[in-house]
């Protein structure tokens, strides 16, 4: 888990955007700086985590 993020700093436009429903929704930028895949099936998911099999389609390097 990374703590250095507060979310106080986060940015919009850079580490998320508003949904035109309103929701919060973070980008694959503000995933990969928080360092891990929450496996919630992230829009964005730069880990490549599929909600509907419980894999990664992407391979780790």
């Amino acid at each position: 888990m990374n703590n250095k993020l507060d979310p106080g700093q986060l940015k919009e436009g850079e580490d998320y955007y508003f949904t035109p429903e309103g929701y919060k929704c973070f980008t694959a930028q503000y995933h990969l700086k928080r360092g891990y895949c929450c496996k919630s099936g992230c829009r964005h998911c730069p880990y490549g985590f599929d909600k509907k099999t419980g894999t990664n389609k992407k391979q780790d390097k």
